[in-house]
């Protein structure tokens, strides 16, 4: 029987199904869940997925609707009861399908959309305590004025900004011939309302002013609060932090997956669609914008039913000049409410992140430069945008303020890493890395710093890798080899303990996410079952290393105690996969180390999602990061996101980063005549002649490779 390559994503499963085997089937012997309430008799719709279409030349396959059985009468009665659901979502009928349903008769690119997954993606970027001084772009003005009349025929905008003159000195002109207020801005859709809203609100308004520039939103009688959103595009998962720009609380925190996962892996990837496909940027594009949209739904939601605000009393103060800033607050009647009436449109700033390929896609700009030499960005510097220019639902004269870019592929994201640790303002060498399917480094202390970035691949995070997977319910995220018996323990997401500890594990496993990849790997090397060239070793008193399909194996977890059916494996091509990702990582921060002159640094941090969750010991015993002492390996989250919000609360960071990023030198790997060689020697585990000593008396009686020398000038 013949067989065909599907693709799942968002969780990166792949595999070679047989000829006519359901995609709801194939998806479940990959490990991943698709949901079904009706028996697979098409009346639920709960297992919809999208055809994704072209050439996707990463995998090597031309995904396409015609590779899968026709459209049945059941599928087309489905759609046919619900025309909304296909327009809202922008779907025809043959690009999305019923996955019990529709057969697989070629090679297909399969896109589960959230709703259809069994298993929800885990997103590990959680917010971090932080203290951030509270200085935001936006500034809250209570005014009441005396109603025009035939006396004072004055203008709506004029007498608005005439209240705002005596604000705190809030206006200060420019020409000494025009009145104070006259440099004062208001955006075009505010000033399109602004009649309406002052006569309904009887001429007594909260006036909300940007950077003391311009006048964003006028609301009836006395609003205290304003809201805004701190968001991390990283290429695989999204995080959205929902912010009171009064107080800094944070108010709710949602992630997700990047929906451009299905389009590419790695950036690379994502910018050959982008080249390949004539409407490949607007896919990118419209896909992120659409996800935005909906993290903030969602972020509101979550606010409005965990917490509750002060209601507050219009003031009754009057007269056309007088204005009182309702960040004051003041002693003013105050009674509680819930805080339900918070809306996605009262959002009036965003701040943004992301890695230079990110960067560009949401702004819609086209990434082909950054994926050809000399690999040169659009824009370095910091933009301001209005939100209705990208289609974004929150108060449509809201800004979008999206952080300065370093390097090619060195970007906002790492802009924020260096705005949530501050390295320029220590004295001690650090190295920030950013670890993810792009890793980025930045190494330095207030005197200099420098960066670089490598691709690393998918692979640690659960692509490439056999049995490899994102953090679900189900993946081992932790795993130890008993170095006498060679037996191994694991821990899985969504169940306590060790899967020695109960028998509750049984029927759990579905594969392996990055966490446990490292671990793996680390724990084959210390246990003496691969060698430090990543070869398995023959001859073994244990059953669990095998020759397997494809090579040599050592069986993680027996098909017995797997939810799929299999055994699952880490084989011989996963642990090249992991030698592979480690040592562009580990060249990466060994150039930065000599160009600094040092050898090893103060202070390793890692951030990221990824980054958080390794084993440092692990890490550094499969030569992932540089030698360095334990205790100054620092794990410190979303650092990325915890800089989006530092940006979103104090507008004076934005000035600093900006400024920052203009002094950090950029070194591009392939430049580096050394790099080829350095990467070989880092092929090895830890590495082939570098001494690690740190986590030497894990490798007793360890000798520099002889191939050392071929490699080394």
């Amino acid at each position: 029987m013949s067989k065909h390559n599907i693709i799942l994503q968002p969780s990166g499963r792949r595999g070679q199904i047989d000829e006519g085997t359901s995609v709801r089937s194939a998806a479940r012997e990959l490990g991943v869940e698709i949901e079904s309430i009706c028996a697979e008799n098409a009346t639920c719709g709960k297992c919809m997925v999208v055809v994704e279409e072209g050439r996707f030349e990463k995998y090597n396959i031309d995904s396409k609707r015609e590779n899968l059985s026709p459209v049945s009468t059941e599928e087309a009665a489905y759609f046919a009861r619900r025309p909304k659901l296909l327009k809202d979502k922008g779907w025809e009928v043959g690009q999305v399908r019923l996955s019990c349903q529709c057969k697989v008769h070629g090679d297909v690119l399969i896109n589960v959309p959230e709703e259809s997954r069994g298993n929800k993606q885990i997103v590990r970027k959680s917010a971090k305590e932080r203290a951030i001084e509270i200085k935001p772009s936006i500034r809250k003005y209570y005014v009441s004025m005396t109603p025009p009349n035939l006396e004072r025929p004055i203008a709506d905008w004029e007498r608005l900004a005439k209240g705002l003159e005596t604000s705190m000195g809030l206006v200060h002109g420019t020409d000494a011939n025009l009145p104070r207020w006259y440099d004062l801005d208001i955006d075009y859709a505010c000033l399109r309302t602004l009649s309406k809203t002052l006569r309904d609100a009887k001429w007594n308004v909260t006036v909300s002013v940007w950077q003391d520039k311009e006048v964003i939103e006028v609301q009836p009688g006395y609003v205290e609060d304003s809201y805004g959103a701190a968001v991390d595009i990283g290429s695989t998962t999204v995080a959205l932090y929902l912010c009171n720009l009064r107080t800094g609380e944070l108010l709710a925190a949602e992630s997700e997956m990047n929906p451009q996962i299905v389009y590419g892996e790695d950036v690379m990837s994502r910018i050959q669609y982008a080249i390949d496909q004539p409407d490949g940027l607007e896919k990118l594009h419209k896909a992120i914008i659409s996800t935005l949209n909906k993290l903030l739904k969602q972020a509101v939601k979550s606010a409005n039913m965990s917490l509750q605000a002060p209601a507050r009393q219009s003031p009754s103060d009057e007269g056309i000049a007088s204005g009182t800033p309702a960040l004051a607050g003041g002693a003013r009647e105050e009674q509680k409410r819930p805080r339900n009436d918070i809306k996605v449109e009262e959002i009036l700033e965003m701040v943004l992140v992301g890695n230079s390929t990110m960067h560009h896609v949401l702004l819609n700009l086209h990434p082909k430069d950054l994926g050809l030499a000399p690999f040169v960005p659009t824009i370095h510097k910091s933009v301001d945008i209005k939100a209705r220019e990208l289609g974004l639902h929150i108060n449509p004269s809201g800004n979008i303020h999206v952080l300065p870019t370093i390097a090619s592929f060195v970007g906002a994201d790492t802009s924020a890493v260096i705005l949530a640790e501050e390295p320029h303002k220590q004295d001690e060498n650090w190295l920030l890395i950013d670890v993810g399917t792009n890793a980025e480094l930045v190494l330095g202390n207030r005197k200099r710093l420098v960066c670089t970035s490598t691709p690393t691949g998918p692979a640690l995070e659960g692509a490439h890798v056999e049995y490899g997977m994102r953090a679900a319910p189900g993946a081992m995220e932790r795993v130890y080899i008993d170095e006498t018996t060679l037996e191994p323990k694991y821990k899985v997401i969504g169940v306590e303990g060790w899967n020695t500890d109960h028998a509750e594990f049984i029927g759990h496993v579905k594969g392996i996410c990055g966490s446990a990849i490292i671990d793996s790997v680390a724990e084959l090397f210390r246990a003496g079952i691969v060698d430090s060239r990543g070869k398995f070793k023959k001859g073994l008193s244990t059953k669990r290393v095998r020759e397997g399909e494809s090579g040599w194996e050592y069986v993680i977890a027996w098909k017995e105690e797997t939810s799929i059916g299999r055994d699952i494996p880490i084989t011989q091509q996963d642990v090249r996969q992991i030698q592979l990702a480690k040592a562009a990582l580990f060249t990466a921060a060994r150039t930065l180390l000599k160009r600094s002159n040092l050898q090893s640094p103060d202070k390793i941090i890692l951030a990221g999602g990824f980054g958080s969750y390794i084993d440092k010991e692990k890490a550094m015993l499969i030569g992932l990061i540089p030698d360095c002492e334990l205790e100054n390996v620092y794990a410190v989250g979303n650092a990325a996101g915890d800089g989006a919000r530092i940006a979103l609360l104090n507008v004076e960071k934005r000035k600093e980063i900006d400024s920052v990023t203009r002094t950090v030198e950029r070194f591009e790997l392939p430049t580096d005549p050394e790099f080829q060689n350095q990467f070989m020697l880092a092929t090895s585990f830890p590495h082939m002649s570098e001494p690690f000593e740190h986590i030497a008396h894990l490798i007793p009686n360890r000798k520099v490779d002889p191939l050392a020398k071929n490699f080394m000038k």
